[in-house]
């Protein structure tokens, strides 16, 4: 939307004066235009004699004009379109030849300003003079409707490209300048703005968008500059007023009649003047604002809401009352989210100037709850902006809003999206921090404890606690970063309140208050050494400015001058508290580690490093040990000269760590001896500390493998080790394996540490294995999850990015070790919320356990896809995954879904032969449970239908692409159908028969020529007596049959598949099609091609050697036969079924298929046609009831024609109590104007403006 800004009232030097003198002389001589005006009020004109005065006032004629226009600057003969549509021209010269040419001959200039702003709607018509003088507006806008293409989309103002960027601007632009230009003579001869808003209306009223959408623009910005026009009018009017009253109040004798007389003559034309502007505003608004402002178009409503703000906002004593804010609070309601926005920013330039409050008090009442309701809303551009305009409404009055309604907006500082909680961040520090008691001013200059900062660091601290949200502080300081940078970077102030103790009357912070400092305090300082939101907020790292580079360095100078001194202390007073302690030391992440060095800093940097050794030796918390762990990691920065100093005490720490777990190992595993609890935990403490080091620091020197395997290796032996312990070895011998990876990548490594390495991971893969059978949830969490990292990084993608050399590491999981990994994501991924007993330490099942424990599995179930995803497990594997998509669609539907889409990428054949494997298994689960004889509507075969559904919709709607996918589909799908024969005989189905039922569920993805393939394949499995029957039993060979019949006739190929198949041929649609033989012949050929290029797809297709099929413990349908690679891939159509029927070559099944047709078509298009048409029906209604009851799909919202979103009984509520009475508009008086007539009555109905009906 193109902003025009309203031209501002006039300065007294220029044309409308301000002095008596000039103002008086001024005005004296624009009478005189005005008075060549007001003569055309006396009568106006008919049609014959239009343009007979054209030539008055001794003008040059028409020579060297055309169209209105000079003949210069290279344009001839250009209508107004052009000239504006060229962009060339500074608009006042544009303007000035229009009002030359209107001059000579108004007609003329008329009718080209009327083709303008048909031509402006992307209309071709053109209005000619010969209908401009004898047709009326509406017989004009039905001629220019029905030469409109609203299908060429040819509209300028929304046209993309260089030459249309700007003319929307330059558009509105045009019509500001004609009506300022015109301002004093032009305007008031009741023709040319008579005219204009005349065909604006008609124009606005039409069915045609285009013609609605620009004369409501252009209409809305004509009243735009006749609201300025009405300010400068009643500024001159108060200044001939005060002329009056001055010259008045003179002595007689000093008095001049001739001057009073004129300045009543003067002010009389002003109010003439004034009562025309209204008259032309009262048209504008009820002829357009008042049915557009609810068109069904949104961006038609955004033009009436924005420019009706700028009224308000331009003459406020005229437009700012409840009769115009009424139609913005209403419009708040609406369902687009650019309208609503329109109406925030409106609001926000009235509520910015604190002098127009007072008029605004009865609309913030009736209104606020809903301003305060769209800082949730759904839009986050217009969250911001009402929060924004919460933020002006505070300022103007504290009053207005409530404690509830703050605390609305407070929330809003931990929200994700980071322009609302800016915004949100604002309004928070608006409201607690800006306001300043008068007794600080006397201790600005004071520092730390006794700084004004204190108080407010304080009121941050509580505001933190009391917010509940206590781990989202990064995001609290965040939404404040912008507006309290002061105060969140007084490091100074936050130390004193942590280490100084409280002055006299001063109560001192809490424990829970100290922690939470501690942590806002850790906050600041990431977000000001990093320069970047929290994790989150925004889309990632930013590129600097050098200002913003300097600050940051700044600040990393800063904090670590302040804190290398001060940490030690801090880790000192706070060395018992675990949640302070993994806090603080963070810290050094973020110094500037060459201060320590240019400041002289060393001995604070010993005292750090006592605290950190002590604080290990204190602390098991696993948090605590690892951020010991990482600052040693950041101290011990070898481009730093203080790097052998950290070395030498981190070695030292370490080596006390391995002494001490080797002498303790020794004798908690000595042999005939039960281990004490003190053994126990000394060595689970040790080992925990030792794990906590390995993950950021490389201990490969202390050959920690051995212990560690020896460890492991007797807690499978006598099964009582506990659980702690495995954990912590099993993630301790990871990382041992994994720091000689590294080793072995990134230097020249030889054989023996290959196999060396090689051997360890082998032998530790073999003991996660054993744990997976553990009775500990939690150690056999532990074992699947690491297991399944080494799979993944000892899998055959080691070798990528030419790490050849690394062969001999590949490790690919046999058959049983998949099986044991499957059977584990079944046992505790795929079970009740119920049934997870997680917490075994007593936790209370409460929501957050709830959550965390779904996280957890989420990651369990996402480790082991990411095996299928890069085939480290055999894809048939994921049957039993697949198989779970509809049943836990909201815990893991995402994740099943994109391993779905990744195994179809890698092979989509195989990946459609897992999909029908999983809902065979589904079938056979269901046949175990209620028998063969099942109802086929109970819910359970419902819902596999419908996962066949599902699966069918993620094959997409490019045919071509999954044409040998689809295929494969159904040929496993018929063959599993027809497997088991009915014990009972060939006049009874087969016992899977029902499993056709959900095979049609994917007939739909086939080609036309496929169905026919298909069709004839199952014909294979059929005898004559089944073709026959007609019972219930034998539905779903019927409907599958006809599903495949179903568009078999015609050319039902994909859009996408004939657009984006390079290889195919597409029929042009301008070719004739085939008539008569011709076009029959054409059939039976490619009817017969496409059949035997699909009967001979064994001989053609290549596709890749099909992987192991594990043997799936905890798969309900086993395959006794393991396919040989030859087998699996002979063919989509290998057309070997497991009847009793002799092996056919290609000619044979050829000849057979031919000869069945013919001896089948006569006798069975009769009985086909009443199965077909019951079918048929019974088809349409599920799909049908189908569409009426879509579970999970991604339906488009539908679009609902209501436009706005309040209704009636809300308006009528919103009415009460505000005054409408003054609709009419009516120019406020002069300060010193007599009282005006009785304010007309408002005509409007607030139910009948909410009327659904668009005009």
């Amino acid at each position: 939307m193109c902003r025009v800004v309203p031209v501002p009232p006039v300065p007294p030097n220029s044309e409308t004066h301000f002095s008596s003198d000039t103002d008086f002389e001024d005005i004296e001589g624009k009478n005189q235009k005005q008075g060549k005006g007001k003569t055309c009020k006396k009568g106006k004109k008919g049609p014959a004699e239009k343009g007979k005065s054209g030539n008055g006032g001794g003008k040059p004629g028409g020579p060297n004009r055309m169209n209105g226009h000079h003949q210069q600057n290279g344009v001839e003969n250009m209508m107004l379109f052009e000239v504006v549509k060229m962009g060339k021209s500074a608009m006042q010269s544009v303007v000035d030849d229009w009002i030359e040419s209107y001059k000579h001959d108004r007609d003329i200039a008329l009718l080209d300003l009327i083709n303008f702003f048909i031509q402006c709607s992307g209309c071709k018509g053109v209005v000619t003079a010969e209908m401009f003088r004898h047709m009326q507006n509406s017989e004009i806008i039905r001629k220019m409707t029905e030469e409109f293409d609203e299908d060429s989309g040819d509209y300028p103002l929304t046209m993309a490209g260089p030459q249309w960027k700007k003319f929307k601007s330059s558009f509105c632009e045009f019509i500001g300048v004609l009506v300022r230009q015109c301002q004093y003579s032009i305007i008031y001869d009741e023709y040319m703005m008579d005219t204009v808003i005349s065909l604006l209306t008609g124009l606005s009223d039409s069915q045609v968008r285009a013609f609605r959408h620009t004369s409501t623009l252009a209409a809305m910005k004509l009243m735009t500059a006749l609201v300025n026009v009405a300010l400068n009018l009643s500024i001159n009017m108060d200044n001939t007023q005060r002329q009056y009253e001055a010259e008045r109040n003179k002595i007689i004798g000093k008095r001049a009649n001739d001057r009073l007389e004129l300045l009543l003559q003067k002010r009389k034309e002003l109010q003439e003047n004034q009562d025309e502007i209204e008259n032309m505003m009262n048209a504008i608004f009820k002829g357009v604002f008042v049915h557009r402002y609810r068109d069904a178009i949104a961006e038609i409503r955004a033009i009436c809401i924005e420019e009706i703000g700028i009224w308000m906002k331009m003459y406020s004593d005229a437009f700012l009352n409840d009769s115009y804010l009424k139609y913005v609070g209403w419009t708040m309601h609406d369902k687009q989210g650019e309208v609503r926005l329109k109406c925030l920013t409106a609001l926000q330039g009235l509520y910015y100037n604190k002098e127009l409050n007072s008029k605004l008090e009865l609309f913030t009442s009736r209104f606020k709850d809903r301003i305060v309701s769209m800082t949730l809303d759904k839009e986050y551009d217009v969250a911001v902006q009402a929060i924004k305009l919460l933020t002006l409404v505070l300022q103007s009055s504290e009053e207005v809003l409530t404690a509830e309604d703050c605390e609305n907006v407070y929330h809003l500082v931990y929200s994700a999206h980071r322009p609302v909680a800016v915004a949100a961040g604002e309004f928070l520090y608006k409201k607690l921090f800006s306001r300043r008691d008068p007794e600080d001013d006397g201790i600005l200059k004071r520092r730390g404890r006794q700084s004004p900062n204190a108080n407010l660091v304080k009121t941050l601290v509580f505001f933190f606690l009391e917010s509940e949200l206590h781990e989202h502080a990064a995001y609290l300081v965040d939404s404040m970063w912008d507006c309290a940078t002061d105060l969140l970077k007084d490091w100074e102030c936050m130390n004193s309140l942590l280490l100084e103790e409280p002055l006299n009357g001063e109560e001192p912070l809490t424990d829970r208050q100290e922690s939470a400092l501690i942590e806002i305090m850790l906050c600041t300082i990431r977000q000001a050494a990093e320069c970047h939101p929290p994790v989150g907020r925004g889309t990632g790292k930013r590129v600097l400015t050098a200002k913003e580079k300097k600050t940051q360095l700044d600040d990393r100078t800063k904090i670590t001058e302040l804190f290398a001194v001060a940490l030690p202390q801090l880790l000192a007073k706070y060395s018992v508290d675990a949640e302070k302690v993994t806090n603080l030391l963070q810290l050094p992440q973020y110094f500037d580690l060459e201060i320590y060095t240019t400041g002289r800093l060393e001995k604070h940097l010993d005292a750090l490093l006592r605290q950190i050794r002590d604080i290990v030796e204190k602390h098991t918390d696993i948090d605590v040990l690892e951020a010991c762990s990482k600052t040693y990691h950041a101290l011990c920065n070898e481009e730093f000269t203080i790097f052998n100093r950290v070395d030498i005490a981190r070695s030292q720490l370490i080596d006390e760590l391995a002494d001490k777990f080797n002498r303790l190992l020794e004798d908690f595993l000595q042999e005939g001896e039960e281990p004490d609890e003190d053994d126990a935990y000394q060595v689970l403490s040790t080992l925990k500390r030792i794990t906590a080091f390995h993950n950021a620091h490389d201990l490969s020197r202390w050959d920690l493998f051995g212990c560690n395997y020896k460890l492991l290796k007797t807690g499978i032996e006598n099964g009582d080790m506990p659980e702690q312990i495995v954990i912590h070895a099993l993630q301790c011998t990871h990382y041992v394996i994994l720091w000689q990876l590294a080793k072995i990548t990134e230097s020249s490594s030889t054989k023996e540490d290959l196999l060396r390495l090689k051997k360890q991971m082998r032998v530790f893969c073999q003991i996660c294995q054993h744990y997976l059978t553990n009775v500990n949830t939690a150690v056999k969490e532990q074992a699947f999850t690491i297991l399944c990292d080494v799979l993944m990084i000892f899998s055959h993608q080691i070798m990528t990015g030419g790490r050849d050399m690394l062969e001999p590491l590949v490790y690919t999981p046999d058959s049983s070790l998949q099986s044991e990994l499957l059977s584990f994501i079944l046992d505790h991924v795929f079970i009740d919320q119920d049934d997870d007993n997680n917490s075994a330490d007593g936790q209370q099942d409460d929501e957050a356990s709830k959550i965390e424990a779904l996280h957890k599995r989420r990651n369990l179930l996402a480790a082991f896809c990411k095996l299928i995803v890069y085939t480290v497990v055999e894809m048939n594997t994921a049957a039993d995954i697949f198989k779970q998509y509809m049943k836990y669609y909201n815990d893991y539907g995402d994740i099943i879904k994109e391993t779905m889409s990744k195994t179809r990428q890698i092979d989509k054949i195989q990946c459609a032969k897992t999909l029908i494997l999983s809902l065979q298994q589904l079938f056979n689960e269901m046949i175990q449970e209620n028998g063969y004889n099942f109802d086929r509507s109970s819910p359970t075969f419902s819902g596999i239908k419908e996962l066949a559904r599902r699966f069918a919709l993620t094959f997409g709607l490019d045919q071509l692409k999954t044409r040998e996918a689809i295929a494969m589909l159904h040929k496993d799908g018929i063959e599993f159908a027809f497997k088991e024969p009915n014990p009972q005989g060939e006049s009874h189905p087969p016992l899977n028969l029902a499993f056709l039922d959900i095979l049609s569920e994917f007939s739909s993805k086939l080609l036309r020529q496929d169905k026919r393939t298909v069709y004839v394949y199952l014909e294979k499995f059929m005898t004559f007596q089944m073709s026959l029957r007609r019972e219930d039993v034998w539905l779903p060979l019927m409907s599958y049959r006809n599903s495949l019949l179903a568009g078999g006739d015609d050319d039902t190929m994909s859009v996408i598949s004939g657009i984006s198949s390079r290889g195919s041929t597409v029929r042009n649609k301008k070719t004739k099609p085939a008539t008569g033989k011709r076009k029959y012949m054409h059939l039976t050929e490619e009817s017969s091609s496409s059949d035997s290029m699909w009967l001979n797809r064994e001989q053609t297709m290549h596709t890749p050697v099909m992987m192991q099929t594990p043997q799936l413990t905890s798969t309900i349908m086993r395959e006794p036969k393991r396919l040989r690679p030859e087998e699996s891939y002979m063919g989509v159509y290998p057309m070997q079924p497991e009847h009793h029927q002799a092996p056919l070559d290609y000619n044979t099944q050829v000849t057979w298929m031919l000869a069945q047709r013919q001896q089948e078509e006569a006798a069975r298009q009769q009985q086909e046609r009443a199965a077909m048409n019951y079918v048929k029906l019974r088809t349409n209604l599920q799909h049908a009831i189908r569409r009426g009851t879509s579970l999970m799909e991604d339906d488009e919202e539908p679009i609902v024609e209501d436009v706005m979103m309040s209704s009636e009984g809300r308006i009528e509520d919103l009415n009460e109590g505000m005054d409408f009475d003054t609709m009419d508009i009516d120019l406020p008086p002069s300060k010193n104007r007599r009282e005006r007539t009785e304010l007309k009555p408002d005509f409007f109905d607030p139910a009948s403006i909410m009327d659904e009906s668009v005009g």
